[in-house]
């Protein structure tokens, strides 16, 4: 099946009861049995739900997976594989990574044993170098966020594999529609939902798609028994935004190529971070595991001031100053004070997030719009 009708019909059947070709909203906490133990599959809403399971399923389909497992949120999804982990295990992560990961990571599970080490992940042998008896996690991101850095998937799965360690790829920049990193000896995929699979800011949701049985059930046995789950309504917004993934991947895409040359052909920008370009440090790894560069990008200006930069960032008409990403209206964003204020300054500049930084996530707006709405705003 090609991608666009499997985006559209994934995890999704007609209601048996009524012929409804969209998965209803089960809004129930409890579901009656038979007698003791006999029921039809559901018993509790926090350890299955209808809904919920049409989405799991979708999940797993669209990265061409075998389980998917819906969170509360992308954390919260983040969250469960690391309760994988036990005291004085290591986890080796991107030194370029999402602030809210560095900080559950750094403040909540190191204080439990947990060995947490950062390295430059677009170079294998830093990882081979990291790597120590024991090492139970490889945790990337491709691309990170924000500074859209490259990572082999494959070289590092064959690092994990040849080391009996679990590798997890957070997707959310890249979607299934891009990127499918169980296709590349992956073991876990991880996004945050709220992004583009969801599509229209409108819900929080995380996911986890994997292949291996036991990985499902110790990630479900997490799952249930911490009670990080979404709603129902939750759930039938993402089953609703993934229909349309792929149509609205095409448009983040060719935007986000015009916006990248754009900015780089800028008399006042600096330097434009985007995978796409030819002569990114990674662009041949990229293009190889990738079917597309995205919409996401960040950028500094000549002017490399924090005021000029909070200037830009206040003067945008179309461009809304905002959190998150991956929405359908486009984005701008401060990560030094928002999305990765978390991480210690001193670590933000050294891995070279700067105060200047930039970041963009361009929508399916009219891109000529776009194009005016930055050039107004820069100056």
């Amino acid at each position: 099946m090609k991608r666009a009708t499997q985006y559209i019909h994934a995890g999704t059947e007609p209601d048996p009861s009524t012929g409804a070709i969209m998965t209803p909203i089960y809004q129930t906490s409890t579901y009656v049995q038979e007698a003791p133990g006999v029921n039809k599959g559901f018993e509790y809403a926090r350890s299955q739900n209808p809904t919920r399971k049409a989405l799991e399923e979708a999940y797993a389909q669209i990265e061409n997976g075998k389980f998917g497992l819906a969170f509360s949120s992308g954390v919260a999804a983040t969250d469960a594989v690391i309760k994988l982990l036990l005291p004085g295990d290591q986890v080796i992560a991107a030194n370029d990574m999402y602030g809210g990961t560095y900080r559950m990571f750094t403040r909540i599970f190191a204080k439990y044993g947990i060995q947490f080490t950062y390295t430059d992940t677009t170079d294998i042998e830093n990882i081979r170098k990291a790597i120590t008896p024991n090492t139970k996690l490889i945790w990337i991101e491709t691309p990170t966020n924000p500074l859209m850095n490259i990572t082999d998937i494959a070289a590092v799965a064959t690092i994990a594999k040849e080391h009996k360690a679990i590798l997890c790829v957070d997707n959310t920049f890249a979607s299934p529609y891009l990127q499918n990193p169980l296709d590349l000896g992956a073991d876990i995929v991880m996004h945050s939902a709220t992004k583009y699979l969801g599509g229209h800011s409108d819900v929080i949701q995380g996911c986890l798609v994997m292949n291996d049985p036991e990985l499902r059930e110790q990630l479900y046995f997490i799952q249930k028994s911490c009670g990080a789950v979404p709603g129902p309504m939750d759930c039938f917004l993402v089953l609703r935004g993934i229909k349309t993934l792929h149509v609205r991947m095409q448009r983040h895409c060719e935007n986000g190529e015009k916006i990248a040359y754009f900015l780089r052909n800028h008399p006042k920008v600096a330097k434009v971070y985007w995978c796409g370009f030819e002569d990114h440090k990674n662009y041949s790894v990229a293009k190889k595991q990738m079917r597309g560069f995205g919409g996401m990008m960040s950028f500094t200006l000549k002017d490399d001031s924090i005021e000029n930069a909070k200037r830009v960032l206040s003067s945008t008409k179309v461009f809304a100053l905002a959190e998150s990403l991956g929405g359908v209206e486009s984005l701008i964003n401060h990560p030094a004070s928002m999305t990765h204020a978390s991480i210690p300054r001193e670590e933000r500049i050294k891995n070279g997030l700067t105060d200047s930084l930039i970041r963009l996530s361009v929508g399916i707006e009219d891109v000529d719009d776009l194009m005016d709405d930055l050039n107004q705003a820069i100056g």
